[in-house]
């Protein structure tokens, strides 16, 4: 794990090698998690660890103000952290070669987003239930709105503290901080949404993946309608739960996916 200086952030960041493995060379991939309770944690024994084995080069980490990484006061807009992105691929040495994104819930966005500001930079996007349309993302923002005044002045994190639940009282004081001492919530009620238009300028493969019974299937099945290369997978018998969920199967399809990547990814650019 190391600590990464990009756009004037301090970034936590957690790179895994690819295993040594017969034949040709892997994909690159960067991992982007969901919002206020989520961090890089989330995708380490999922799939991060199994792709670096199937010869993969992963790079996860914490978006801003989320895990360990720096929690400035403002800066929670996509457009923010598409920049921050970029910049700590730069920071990585990886703004030579296009790598693939994977999205999980709000993090997908900010993978569309990177792969419509910066084409150059994105060879693929793997999309895991990924809010693309305008419903959900309201009913997000009243979902966080509603916890934030939970939360506000709540003595929950120092009592699960107290009771040694040190992970749970760490993630509370963590949504506490980001929903109620940032500009998260404002931010992303002024965000744009995604557009018919937006979907058909994108260039590169996309894969969507939902549950069966999630509200993002709609939207995964506008984006497929509008984006000149994209597959929507959708797994049997989940909701917005994929990740943890179908964790089995979502594999095999990450892992199908970055196969794909590794045989048509173009030599380095010069930037």
């Amino acid at each position: 794990m190391a600590e990464i200086l990009a756009n004037s952030l301090s970034f936590h960041v957690h790179r895994l090698p690819a295993a040594d493995a017969p034949g040709e060379a892997g994909a690159t991939a960067v991992f982007l998690h969901g919002l206020v309770v989520d961090n890089l944690s989330s995708f380490y024994a999922t799939l991060a660890v199994p792709a670096a084995r199937d010869g993969h080069d992963i790079v996860l980490y914490d978006l801003r103000g989320h895990g360990r990484t720096e929690r400035p006061p403002t800066g929670y807009d996509t457009a923010t952290a598409v920049q921050d992105l970029t910049a700590l691929l730069g920071a990585l040495g990886l703004d030579t070669r296009p790598v693939t994104l994977i999205g999980n819930s709000y993090g997908g966005t900010i993978a569309l987003r990177t792969a419509l500001a910066r084409p150059d930079l994105v060879a693929g996007l793997i999309l895991i239930e990924a809010p693309l349309s305008g419903p959900w993302i309201e009913n997000m923002l009243d979902t966080l709105s509603v916890a934030a005044l939970d939360l506000e002045g709540s003595k929950v994190p120092k009592e699960l503290a107290s009771l040694g639940a040190r992970k749970a009282a760490r993630l509370t004081a963590t949504a506490d901080e980001l929903l109620n001492r940032t500009s998260l919530i404002d931010d992303i009620a002024a965000g744009r949404v995604f557009t018919a238009e937006d979907f058909a300028r994108l260039r590169c493969p996309v894969l969507a993946v939902c549950g069966e019974h999630s509200e993002l299937v709609p939207g995964a099945e506008e984006l497929a309608r509008h984006a000149p290369d994209c597959t929507v997978r959708v797994l049997p018998g989940l909701g917005h739960d994929v990740l943890q969920g179908g964790t089995d199967e979502l594999r095999r399809v990450v892992l199908d996916r970055l196969a794909a990547a590794a045989r048509r990814q173009p030599d380095a650019v010069t930037v």
